[in-house]
């Protein structure tokens, strides 16, 4: 079995890859509401406005060790002959706290004041945010590894 990486990366689906995550933030951040939904907005919208094309970037670098974090889960999956995206709802606690040490540790080191800030500022929530994420992330890897 080859390793999640590997797969979303591989030259011929890592653009579908990426354009489909964008759509999974996009919606997600789309689907936020109250004050903390404002919140989220206003904060990606910054980061958006940093440079056009920016969060492309961010998640065409972040996929290799995105992929890395949850290959153990996705793995776990694969030799209990599961659907991915079920085995990840079971299991989103895990996965989102596999996301966030990435991007904690990419926050922590990045030179951006604007993105240094507003990640910050939302990480406080970051955890529930991200676990509601969990089932588009699990339809998402369950459709570019099938």
């Amino acid at each position: 079995m080859s390793k999640l990486a590997e797969v979303l990366n591989s030259p011929e689906r890592k653009r579908d890859v990426v354009r489909d995550c964008l759509g999974l933030i996009d919606a997600e951040v789309a689907d936020k509401g109250g004050l903390s939904g404002l919140a989220i907005k206003a904060g990606y919208k910054a980061v958006k406005g940093v440079k056009p094309g920016f969060v492309e970037r961010v998640v065409d670098g972040l996929l290799p060790d995105f992929a890395d974090a949850v290959d153990p889960i996705y793995r776990e999956a694969a030799e209990a002959d599961k659907p991915v995206g079920a085995h990840f709802v079971a299991n989103r606690s895990r996965v989102a706290d596999a996301l966030l040490a990435i991007t904690d540790g990419k926050a922590e080191r990045s030179t951006n004041t604007v993105v240094k800030k507003t990640y910050e500022k939302l990480r406080g929530q970051a955890k529930k945010n991200v676990e509601s994420a969990v089932p588009r992330l699990g339809n998402l890897i369950e459709k570019h590894t099938a």
